[in-house]
């Protein structure tokens, strides 16, 4: 029996230029470099941010961590939460910078056990979050991470979650945030920290 493979689908990609649209402090401009925009990407109209081909390169993986973490080091963090899906790549290097659990929020039926939920409203219909109920403990000092901040629905739920499993959040993280859609204001006077800005 043989089996015939079709050639993948082959979508434009234009990598980010030195000096283009990413910006933030010039110590994090260089991993702007490394980031590919994906035109319509998962649906026409979408241009996809690809963190991969900066999470490949060993240096700059590093760096990203470090940015992140940077702020966050005076203060005590219990937990990392870190939301689907990547969330989860830089959550887990956070975590262990920051010698804290790494929690992870998921979309509903992934995760075992007792959880809850919270539903959201994206700009094409409706999502939710779960985690699971004995994640957290009441008190712990929660960090929040994403790779970015686009309209602030995903993040907002993610703290609607934490804060009914008793969590107190000592800051929210993300690798980027596309300023001009404006999702830092749904997500209340919490610290936010953000290494590239678009």
């Amino acid at each position: 029996m043989s089996t015939i493979l079709e050639a993948p689908t082959r979508r434009p990609v234009s990598t980010i230029v030195p000096g283009g649209p990413f910006l933030k402090a010039p110590s994090a401009r260089h991993l702007g470099q490394l980031l590919r925009i994906v035109p319509d990407h998962p649906r026409p109209g979408i241009q996809f941010i690809d963190i991969m081909p900066l999470l490949a390169d060993p240096g700059a993986l590093r760096s990203t961590i470090d940015a992140l973490a940077t702020p966050f080091e005076a203060s005590p963090v219990d937990r990392v939460v870190a939301i689907e899906s990547r969330g989860f790549l830089l959550g887990a290097g956070l975590a262990a910078r920051l010698g804290a659990g790494l929690v992870a929020l998921r979309k509903p039926g992934k995760l075992p056990g007792l959880t809850t939920r919270v539903s959201y409203a994206l700009e094409y219909g409706e999502d939710a979050l779960e985690v699971q109920q004995d994640a957290l403990r009441p008190g712990d000092r929660v960090l929040l991470v994403d790779d970015v901040l686009a309209t602030g629905g995903t993040a907002g739920a993610a703290l609607k979650l934490i804060q009914e499993l008793q969590g107190e959040v000592v800051g929210v993280a993300f690798l980027i945030e596309l300023a001009e859609l404006g999702g830092r204001a749904r997500l209340g006077d919490v610290p936010l920290h953000v290494v590239l800005e678009r």
